[in-house]
């Protein structure tokens, strides 16, 4: 089983031996995945956009037939 205690001590080791290589990989890896949340929120955002003007065409119909009758 995965030993989260000797997990953290071998961290800490790493971060005291070579800092600089630690903070290098800690940075690298938030910001890969602050890319990766940025690209998903982009990619949210159109869906929710595409969402909106699909139901003001639905409305602005609705409105139309309303209209003529």
């Amino acid at each position: 089983m995965f030993d989260i205690k000797s997990w953290a001590e071998y961290v800490v080791e790493w971060a005291a031996k070579d800092p600089y290589g630690f903070l290098t990989t800690v940075i690298l890896a938030l910001t890969l995945l602050f890319l990766a949340s940025a690209i998903l929120l982009w990619k949210w955002a159109k869906i929710i956009e595409a969402r909106e003007k699909e139901q003001k065409e639905k409305q602005k119909l609705q409105e139309n037939i309303a209209k003529t009758k």
